[in-house]
């Protein structure tokens, strides 16, 4: 039996991810295409993630200055996993108990 990787973890050191600061001013992470990401409650949590998502090459973890916004609302692309009746890899353990600046 060949083991499959899920999405996320496909090409992982090609694999692009986002970290900055909502609107709200929580903390997010991001693949670049919308496959996976998640709110976190502090940096350190969103680095944490992102490294675990794409297999610990910090070298493609990028910092923006700018805000980022992950979108839990719309329909996952197909690329994400749906065709295998799967959602997208979305960070679920991390919970915003309080703002953290």
């Amino acid at each position: 039996m060949k083991l499959v990787e899920p999405p996320s973890c496909r090409s992982a050191a090609s694999t692009i991810v986002f970290i900055g600061r909502n609107r709200k001013g929580n903390w997010v992470a991001r693949e670049q295409n919308g496959l996976f990401g998640g709110l976190f409650v502090n940096r350190a949590q969103a680095v944490k993630y992102a490294l675990f998502e794409n297999g610990n090459h910090p070298e493609t973890i990028v910092d923006l200055p700018h805000e980022i916004e992950v979108d839990f609302t719309g329909p996952f692309p197909q690329a994400a996993g749906m065709h295998s009746g799967r959602p997208a890899s979305f960070a679920r353990h991390s919970v915003i108990g309080h703002d953290e600046h």
